[in-house]
C-alpha cells in the first residue's frame, strides 16, 4: 500500500540538503529518481551517492524556472523510463538579501531580492508542475508533491519574502489539486507539505549563534513546539512517501504540518 518501488520520480533541487534526502529515501524505496538540480557539481555528487544505493537514477541538470529545459528533462525521462509518476518540487529556499536582520525594517528590504525570492519559490514550483505535470494528465496518473512551510500558515518575522511565496504554494497546491482531479480524473493528486523548523544550512545563523548555543529566534520556536525539539531532515520523508503511494489515493489538496506541532499550538 506504501510502496513507490519502480515509480518514475523527479525530484528537483536533488543536490541541496532536503531534494537529497528524499532522493535517497526513494532510492531506497525502489523508486526510479531523476535527480534534477541547476548545479553541475553538486548533482554528480548527488548521483553518484544515490547510484551506491540503487542504480536506476539518472541526473539531469536543468532549471526550475526554464520551461524549454524542463521540457527536454521530461522528453528525456519519458524517453527513457516512458512515465512521470511522482513530482517532488524541491528547488527553492530563501536567500539572505531577501532575510531582515532584527534591527531591520521592511523598508530597507531591496525589492530585487523579494523578487529572486517569491520567483524561486512559486514559480519554481508552478513551472515544473505545468510541464510534468502534462504528461501526468496524459497518462491519467501521478502524484505532485509540493514544499510548502509554516511561514504560509502564520505571520512570521524576518523573512516576508519566503512567507508570501510559501504562502502562494499551499494555495497554488489547493487550486492544481482540483484542477487536475475535476478535468483528468481521480489518479492525480497534488499536495504539500509544510515542514516546521528544521536546522540546515540556511537558517543556521539565525538558530545557533557562534559558539553553538540557541538564538532567541531558537527559542522561541521551541517555546511555540509542543515536541520541544527541531526536526530531523530525514523525518520528511515517510510523510512525502506516504502522499505519493497508493494508501494516499484519495488525499489531494492538502498541506501537512510536519512540525512537532508548532502550527496546532497557540503558545498557551
Amino acid at each position: 500500500m506504501y510502496s513507490i518501488k519502480n515509480k518514475v520520480a523527479v525530484i528537483t533541487g536533488a543536490g541541496g540538503v532536503l531534494g537529497g534526502s528524499v532522493a535517497k529515501s526513494f532510492v531506497a524505496a525502489g523508486a526510479k529518481v531523476v535527480a534534477m538540480d541547476i548545479r553541475q557539481e553538486p548533482l554528480d555528487k548527488r548521483v553518484e551517492e544515490l547510484k551506491t544505493i540503487n542504480p536506476d537514477v539518472i541526473g539531469l541538470v536543468g532549471n526550475a524556472l526554464d520551461i524549454e529545459s524542463l521540457r527536454k528533462a521530461a522528453a528525456d525521462i519519458v524517453a527513457k523510463w516512458g512515465s512521470i509518476d511522482i513530482l517532488i518540487n524541491i528547488a527553492g529556499g530563501n536567500i539572505p538579501g531577501a532575510t531582515l536582520a532584527a534591527e531591520q525594517a521592511f523598508f530597507d528590504m531591496q525589492i530585487a531580492d523579494w523578487d529572486k525570492v517569491t520567483n524561486l519559490n512559486m514559480n519554481g514550483t508552478v513551472y515544473p508542475s505545468y510541464v510534468f505535470g502534462e504528461v501526468m494528465a496524459r497518462q491519467g496518473s501521478g502524484s505532485i508533491v509540493n514544499i510548502s512551510s509554516m511561514a504560509a500558515f502564520q505571520g512570521m518575522t524576518r523573512v516576508p519574502g519566503y512567507s508570501a511565496a510559501k504562502a502562494a504554494v499551499s494555495n497554488f497546491t489547493q487550486w492544481l489539486a482540483c484542477e487536475m482531479a475535476m478535468k483528468y480524473g481521480d489518479g492525480i493528486r497534488v499536495n504539500a507539505i509544510a515542514p516546521g523548523f528544521f536546522i540546515g544550512d540556511q537558517n543556521r545563523a539565525v538558530l545557533i549563534n557562534p559558539d553553538g548555543s540557541l538564538t532567541d529566534r531558537s527559542k522561541k520556536v521551541l517555546a511555540k513546539t509542543p515536541m520541544g525539539r527541531f526536526g530531523d531532515i530525514t523525518e520528511l520523508n515517510g510523510a512525502i512517501q506516504f502522499l505519493c503511494s497508493k494508501a494516499a489515493s484519495f488525499i489531494t489538496g492538502v498541506v501537512l504540518p510536519i512540525d512537532g506541532g508548532f502550527n496546532a499550538f497557540s503558545g498557551v
